[in-house]
């Protein structure tokens, strides 16, 4: 009897994991429908904005701007790796840290000193955990990222750039290819790339033609700032809403895990009770047997 009390105490403690694994996935769930329609609210105006520098960039191959140039002083690089604040979400996380060790790697075997900023708790103990000094940290953005709180990580970055105290800016995050489909990309920030003319001459000729007003020099001054910054704030949605999808996708295994387990635990348990009525009724067999 004490073999079926030990599996009921299992079986009720992965009820238990059941019920709670089930509610964060449902909190997952509403989470990322949330986060999906802001980042599918805001993508459009990124890729506009991003393509209407583009075709400002290549109107003329006269046009400067110190967010175009390259730098090769400083010798220095920013890295911006975009990490969650919570665990529970499979291997989001340690996707990102690979992805971002390998980055750093590659960057100091090429002579670059890598300034590294991490978003995210999970991100920020991981490299502090490895003894690796962080040139900024933020714990702020949960699911909800605000412009507001990016737009001065990008400014602070524009500006590194724009006095060459840095060479480049990536961002490594999670992108967001659709609902169901993640993957860690490694995006360059600044300096923002211009099209060669090999590129521009497999470019189709956009279908809406514009006129630019004021001159283009002057709308870039106004517009390259507002790119980078807007396509930091996408990568922001976007790590936010793959998040919630692999802890969605996390809970829901650990759920089904939690399931399996109650029903092989249910079969045991009914066999070892099985098997001790067998006992039972073989003990008064026995003992009416002797009585005779």
């Amino acid at each position: 009897m004490a073999r079926a009390r030990a599996i009921v105490k299992r079986r009720r403690a992965a009820q238990n994991i059941s019920k709670i694994t089930r509610t964060m996935e449902l909190i997952a769930t509403a989470r990322f429908q949330a986060a999906f329609n802001r980042a599918t609210a805001t993508k459009p105006y990124a890729e506009k904005l991003t393509e209407l520098v583009e075709q400002l960039s290549r109107s003329r191959d006269d046009l400067e701007h110190p967010l175009l140039k390259i730098n090769t002083e400083s010798k220095r690089t920013v890295l911006l790796v975009i990490t969650s604040n919570h665990g529970l979400c499979g291997g989001y996380n340690t996707s990102l840290l690979e992805a971002a060790l390998e980055h750093i790697n590659q960057r100091e075997d090429a002579g670059e000193k890598v300034d590294l900023q991490v978003m995210g708790k999970k991100g920020i103990f991981y490299f502090k955990h490895l003894g690796r000094e962080l040139a900024g940290s933020d714990t702020r953005f949960e699911d909800k990222p605000q412009f507001a709180e990016v737009e001065p990580i990008a400014q602070l970055l524009i500006d590194s750039y724009q006095r060459k105290q840095i060479d480049s800016a990536y961002v490594i995050y999670m992108r967001l290819l659709s609902a169901g489909i993640q993957r860690v990309h490694t995006m360059q920030l600044l300096p923002i790339e211009r099209p060669t003319s090999e590129d521009r001459a497999g470019l189709r000729e956009p279908s809406l033609q514009y006129e630019f007003t004021p001159p283009p020099e002057e709308l870039l001054t106004e517009l390259l700032p507002a790119a980078v910054k807007i396509r930091l704030f996408q990568c922001f949605n976007e790590a936010a809403v793959s998040e919630q999808v692999a802890r969605m996708v996390a809970m829901k295994a650990a759920t089904d895990a939690a399931n399996d387990m109650i029903r092989l635990l249910s079969r045991q348990y009914n066999r070892a009770r099985q098997a001790q009525i067998t006992f039972e009724l073989l003990d008064i067999v026995s003992g009416a047997e002797a009585l005779q």
